[in-house]
């Protein structure tokens, strides 16, 4: 199956779960798209933000308890439904 997270797949399978994961992303500072954004993850998850130079753009950490390697790439899937994310 290749759905573009293959290489994702490999850096994460000899990972044990559960296990906390640490996502990030670059976002389109905006407070409707940040609320979308945050409905992807559970309520238990770590946000952290910090805004650029300009303030157009946001870091976005997101420390969340995962249970599978396909449950990471899951919310990968949801937030790529969003415009002006980038993913690190």
């Amino acid at each position: 199956m290749d759905d573009g997270f293959d290489k994702l797949r490999d850096l994460l399978k000899d990972q044990t779960y559960p296990s906390p994961y640490l996502f990030k992303f670059i976002v389109k500072k905006d407070f409707e798209f940040m609320i979308g954004l945050k409905n992807c993850f559970d309520e238990t998850a770590e946000f952290e933000k910090h805004p650029s130079r300009n303030g157009n753009w946001i870091s976005l950490s997101i420390k969340q308890m995962m249970l599978s390697t396909e449950d990471i790439i899951d919310r990968y899937k949801l937030v790529q439904k969003f415009d002006n994310v980038i993913a690190l």
